[in-house]
């Protein structure tokens, strides 16, 4: 089934397709025009179609695709639907070719139904975000921090460049990273990215979308889905013909120094129809725009970005497929991006440079067949290793006289993760469907660390945990009528995490190793009120496992308890007719999350991780997106949290401290943009508005530090003539010196003085060429 209506904006009826297989270019089609375009014919990608590009109505655009195919578009409710012409065609036999990438397939998949059933998006029983590859940032290389800059169901904290948290829907256990699983799973193609620790700040050059789907996601997704579930999936290898892009850009910060960065993709046909590869390869650099008294050093906050992907696609016939892929990624930052207060709003005063690196390797192997009865079967298996390594001034602020001259402490984190999910499912005429499956995970965390001077450091106990899991997952959508469906389904878990100190701590009042079992079960329903009006509900339960972590104390550890999730949500979804109309969406939930595991900061700057006790969470969220004529694009998007903890730390604090972290009341966002119509050269122009409320660094008195409350304003222009686009981006037209993180080092957090400031006034000029 083909069905996909974007929460993004299209731009009008602007149409680039390449040539692809026919449900490919249905798909692609739905997604440029805003249109919604169904079919459950099992032979739509046995078709090819050539590439189709220009600005055309969208009848014109279809019956282009389909000529000659044997299939005809019939008006169905504002959108159409795909069916076989009543009379054959006459002008050629269609000939059979290589189906399209699974990493595609799961496109409208898991993007228009987050339930890898193809479920159309209309009838999809939860909250989501599509995010398209042409409504990615235009301004180099994003990464998934500027993703959530605009998007204010996400949450994310400011430490730099593959070191931030990011949250969903405020389900946010604390800013800083340690040894708990990530409450929000990130995957790259189908293969889970991270376990434990940040999002490691993988550029989105050459994707083909972001999908956010809200939390938790326990059924389908397994442990660490919490909050939600992040997709990010790439543009898949063309079998057919050569394409290629280079983009490039310069930057420059007020008051700091400049940046760049300059990326290229290539795909290449090896044998047509059946073996190619695409390879992309990137370099960015982050100008430095923080100073530091102390040293007498300025711009320190300077960071470097390389990486690259590669993936190859084999059709061996009879609907099997294999993808090989691959990827790399390395971040050099030469310091923190944090300011004291008392320094002024863009300046510290420390005694050494607080680096930070990481490395990503990505590997992945997906086989996959489709049957024309719509039976998918498709497994992959996926390897992830990642190192980071922080460095932090820990030297004292009031030194004695006997004292170092400066301390340093350094962390480093190693990490394996291993995963492998094989699945089945089927899409039913009908409007059913079905899932079932088995995922088997292994995750390795290791954690060392040090202090001392550069000529005597010594170890302070780090720890291991080694998490192992196997889990059976099943979910069902029934069409009780043409409108209404109901879904059910659950996950039954196995896992067991064995942690083992660094060296001999000074209590064994810890358990080793610990098993767990878990069902999370899933109920949901959806009803059609008109073609372009729905209702859903959905109730849900998702979990994290525990393990060993550093405990307050020196040479200290202890155990933390899984934590888990329960969420129930109603909402409203409206889809636009046609290029042109209003779409919107919005939903209100609560939840209730028992035994909260969070990794936290005592007063000494040590790290420590502990269950702080339990929450009860409500949220109302909506998005509005019009185009009321041709090129003019309006949108407009907003969260609305309201949390309180009850437990040992939030208890002893003020009513008012009592509050999960990364958590502001509300935050919004707003943007305008046109796209004059007309032949050659294409403008556009855009402005957008963002706010972000008043949050803490997390529950208690000690983290109850201000962040947050601040606007932030930003400008963009390009034009596009053929493949060849030009784009200027301006960020931050007012230069506000808004605090957007309340932290950067751990030693000086008592003193409550830290900031991370908002980039000052920046702007980046690009250009970009495609063929």
């Amino acid at each position: 089934m083909v069905g996909v209506a974007p929460a993004a904006y299209a731009r009008d009826a602007a149409v680039s397709i390449p040539a692809a297989t026919l449900d490919i270019a249905l798909t692609t089609l739905a997604r440029e025009t805003g249109v919604e375009i169904i079919s459950t014919e099992p032979g739509l990608r046995s078709v090819r179609t050539p590439a189709l590009n220009g600005r055309m109505p969208v009848r014109e655009a279809l019956d282009r695709l389909l000529r000659a195919t044997g299939y005809e578009a019939r008006a169905a409710g504002g959108g159409f639907r795909i069916v076989r012409a009543a009379v054959p065609k006459q002008h050629r036999t269609p000939r059979p070719v290589p189906r399209r990438p699974e990493a595609l397939a799961s496109l409208p998949d898991i993007v228009v139904t987050a339930s890898k059933q193809r479920i159309p998006l209309l009838r999809y029983p939860g909250s989501l975000t599509v995010i398209g590859g042409g409504s990615l940032p235009s301004g180099g290389l994003a990464d998934m921090t500027d993703i959530a800059a605009d998007r204010p169901i996400l949450q994310s904290t400011q430490l730099g460049a593959g070191r931030n948290k990011l949250f969903i829907r405020g389900i946010a256990d604390s800013s800083f990273s340690g040894s708990t699983q990530s409450p929000t799973s990130i995957s790259l193609d189908d293969v889970q990215l991270n376990y434990s620790g940040p999002d490691p700040g993988l550029k989105l050059y050459d994707m083909r979308g972001v999908d956010v789907l809200e939390g938790p996601q326990g059924t389908l997704y397994g442990s660490g889905a919490i909050g939600g579930v992040i997709r990010l999936t790439s543009n898949p290898v063309d079998l057919s013909s050569v394409a290629g892009s280079v983009s490039s850009g310069i930057s420059a910060t007020l008051g700091g120094t400049p940046g760049f960065d300059v990326a290229g993709m290539v795909n290449l046909p090896i044998l047509p129809d059946r073996l190619g590869v695409r390879a992309v390869g990137y370099r960015s650099r982050d100008g430095g725009y923080i100073d530091d008294a102390g040293r007498g050093l300025a711009d320190i906050n300077r960071s470097d970005t390389v990486g690259g992907r590669i993936a190859a696609r084999l059709e061996t016939g009879g609907g099997w497929q294999v993808e090989l892929g691959a990827a790399g990624q390395w971040i050099d930052t030469r310091d923190g991006q944090y300011a004291e207060l008392a320094e002024g709003p863009l300046t510290r005063r420390s005694r050494i440079a607080q680096p930070f690196d990481n490395q990503l390797l990505f590997g992945r192997m997906v086989i996959s067949k489709d049957w024309d009865n719509g039976l998918r079967l498709f497994s992959a298996t996926g390897i992830v290793g990642y190192q980071a390594t922080d460095q932090f001034d820990a030297t004292p602020r009031r030194p004695t006289d006997a004292g170092p001259s400066f301390v340093i402490y350094t962390a480093n984190r190693d990490k394996t993760l291993l995963s492998q999910e094989t699945r089945l499912s089927r899409s039913l005429p009908n409007g059913g469907s079905w899932v079932i499956g088995f995922t088997l995970v292994s995750d390795q965390d290791i954690l060392t660390r040090a202090i001392g001077t550069p000529g005597g450091n010594f170890d302070i106990i780090g720890v291991t945990n080694v998490t192992k899991a196997a889990s059976l997952f099943g979910e069902a959508t029934f069409a009780l009528s043409p409108g209404l469906s109901l879904t059910a389904g659950g996950r039954a878990t196995m896992a067991r995490t064995d942690g083992d100190p660094s060296s001999t701590p000074e209590s064994e009042n810890f358990v080793k190793g610990r098993l767990s079992r878990r069902f999370d079960p899933t109920v949901a329903m959806s009803w059609r009120l008109t073609p372009q009006l729905a209702l859903f509900a959905r109730f849900q339960t998702g979990y994290r496992t525990g393990g060993l972590a550093v405990a307050r104390g020196i040479g200290r550890v202890a155990d933390y308890r899984p934590d888990a999730i329960t969420v129930g949500e109603v909402g409203i979804r409206k889809l636009r007719a046609g290029p042109t109309g209003l779409s919107f969406s919005g939903s209100v939930s609560i939840a209730g999350w028992r035994d909260i595991q969070a990794d936290l900061i005592d007063r000494r700057g040590q790290p420590y991780t502990a269950n702080i006790g339990n929450a009860r969470i409500q949220t109302g969220e909506g998005n509005i997106d019009w185009v009321p004529v041709p090129g003019l694009h309006l949108e407009s998007s907003f969260l609305f949290t309201d949390n309180i903890v009850s437990g040992p730390i939030a208890d002893q604090s003020r009513m008012d401290n009592r509050r999960l972290a990364e958590t502001p009341p509300f935050a919004g966002h707003a943007g305008l943009s046109y796209e004059w119509k007309k032949r050659g050269a294409i403008p556009r122009i855009g402005l957008t508005a963002d706010y972000v409320g008043r949050s803490v660094l997390g529950t208690g008195d000690l983290l109850d530090v201000s962040q947050g409350n601040y606007w932030l304003l930003g400008l963009f222009a390009g034009v596009r003539h053929g493949r060849m686009e030009v784009t200027l981006s301006i960020d931050n037209l007012t230069n506000s010196a808004a605090n957007r993180f309340a932290y950067g080092n751990p030693f000086s957090l008592a003193y409550r003085d830290q900031m991370t400031p908002a980039v000052p006034l920046n702007g980046r000029v690009g250009i970009e060429w495609a063929w």
